[in-house]
């Protein structure tokens, strides 16, 4: 069972049409066995997996990394740990850590066994509870891919769970063609942007060589030709924009989205107006309705 803790006040986004249309053509839990299962390597899992009890070195480990995955057992040398060892090894890019301090496991609000997946794009996390199934190497590594979001998350038929559970509502899109030769500079200059809304969007990168992305970029009219482009998605209420672009840069990755940020700002605006003046009208009303009789 996964547990899912909000960080922040923000509600869950919805993502429901993109969502649906992804999995139309894959299967998100098919894809991330495919994933799990791509290396079963065992080598260097002990080394990699990091004994942490004291609460500021847990603390530290967490932030130094865009995702981090720590245990919290009770017992270091469980059969859950030693299925743990072969997940660390087998996801050689994401942190590992073990803790089996009472006092990191209260710190963290975690009461079982419990594997949790921290990470920095939206300054969130994820729980899966060791004790209420029997839970292996392959389901540990299966929730790791689904919601190891990050400050640039590829989207992909098994990121699609995790975009979707996101706690950001906000989202932007930059479809291009990672075979181009200028790819790894889009990438660059996309991530030094991500990195300047860091909690507040979720900056995706939509692959165009992905048969299933076609569709998500029918949804935004999109055609080939425009590529690379930008959208940026208000899940809540499915209200987006979209910029064709000649190149990548930071300051036109930032406009846009400080653009779309100040229209949301003036719809909230003009909304708390309007409910401003409704309620001014009830009570005016209110106190008038006894002077008509």
């Amino acid at each position: 069972m996964v547990k899912k803790r909000q960080a922040g006040t923000m509600g869950t986004s919805v993502f429901p049409c993109l969502f649906v249309i992804l999995l139309a053509g894959s299967s998100p839990s098919r894809c991330a066995e495919d994933n799990s299962s791509a290396s079963h390597k065992t080598e260097g899992g002990a080394e990699k997996l990091v004994l942490l009890n004291d609460i500021a070195d847990v603390e530290a480990f967490i932030s130094g990394a865009e995702v981090a995955v720590v245990g919290f057992f009770q017992e270091p040398e469980s059969p859950e740990v030693s299925q743990l060892r072969l997940v660390a090894a087998r996801i050689p890019e994401v942190p590992f850590a073990l803790s089996s301090s009472s006092a990191v496991r209260e710190h963290y609000g975690v009461t079982a066994a419990t594997l949790t997946l921290f990470r920095r794009a939206d300054k969130d996390r994820r729980d899966l509870n060791m004790d209420s199934e029997e839970i292996d190497a392959d389901k540990m590594s299966r929730f790791i891919r689904i919601n190891e979001l990050r400050l640039v998350t590829e989207y992909n038929p098994t990121t699609a769970v995790g975009v979707l559970h996101s706690s950001l509502p906000l989202h932007l899109l930059l479809f291009t063609d990672k075979k181009s030769s200028e790819h790894p500079e889009r990438m660059r200059r996309y991530r030094e942007a991500a990195e300047l809304f860091e909690g507040k969007i979720l900056f995706i990168l939509v692959d165009i060589n992905l048969k299933s992305n076609e569709q998500v970029m029918a949804y935004f009219k999109l055609k080939k030709s425009q590529l690379p482009a930008l959208a940026i998605f208000h899940t809540p209420d499915e209200k987006h924009d979209v910029l064709p672009l000649e190149e990548v840069s930071i300051e036109r990755v930032k406009d846009f989205c400080n653009a779309f940020l100040q229209k949301m700002q003036k719809v909230r605006e003009h909304f708390c107006v309007g409910y401003r003046m409704l309620g001014s009208h009830r009570k005016m009303l209110f106190l008038i309705g006894p002077l008509r009789k």
